[in-house]
Parts: structure tokens; sequence; C-alpha cells
């Protein structure tokens, strides 16, 4: 797995709007379980957002600044959930990982990003 899609996409923005990114430990480290956790509530809003949207698109006299709230709202979400799929698509293995599953330096050791039990993030 190349270096770039080894770091998974978090599941938020930085202040300043630019996707944040994890290097993740094997274990699993606490910035990972926030992010699945994150993940899970966003796609549970994004169902709650859309049983809500349906009732009110079904109603004809909605008002207009409903309908608008709703439509920023089911914008919201559907960018949550177009985040979760592209940081879940680049977890997924591919066949050039087949052949990169154990990596060994010289010595024979596996390699490895040397964070034991840690994550390790930043946003670009």
């Amino acid at each position: 797995m190349n270096s770039l899609t080894a770091l998974r996409l978090l599941p938020w923005l930085s202040a300043e709007g630019k996707p944040c990114f994890l290097v993740p430990s094997e274990d699993g480290g606490i910035m990972s379980r926030l992010a699945d956790a994150t993940e899970a509530r966003q796609l549970a809003d994004g169902l709650d957002v859309l049983r809500s949207a349906r009732r009110v698109l079904d109603d004809v006299l909605t008002p207009n600044a409903e309908v608008r709230y709703t439509a920023i709202r089911l914008a919201e979400c559907l960018a949550d959930a177009l985040r979760v799929a592209e940081s879940r698509g680049r977890r997924l293995p591919t066949a050039d990982d087949d052949a990169d599953d154990v990596e060994d330096d010289a010595t024979g050791h596996e390699t490895g990003n040397g964070t034991g039990d840690r994550d390790s993030g930043a946003c670009s």
C-alpha cells in the first residue's frame, strides 16, 4: 500500500476546512476509535435527516424556508456520507496490496510506522 492510501481520511475537517488524515496504528488507537464512532454517528444522522426530508417533501404545503433548511441539512449529510465512503474505500485492499502485505527490510524484519499503539494524524 502506498503511503497516500495508508493514511486514513478522517470524518471531519480542520478549522480551515481542509481534510484531516491519520496514520493508524495496527491495533487501532484512540483516534481511530473516535473516527469510527464519528462515522457511525454521521451515517445515523444522515438517515434521520433523510426520513425528515421525505416527510417535508411529501407535504406540498411545506413552506419554502423549511424546504430550504431541509436541502441544507441533506447537503451536509451527503458531504459526510461521501467522506465516510471515500475513507472506507481508500482502506479497501487492492490487487497491488497482495504483493505488499509483508514488506521486509534488509534484516528480514517487518517494517512499520513505529507508532506502536498510537495513531498519529494531521490536517493538510
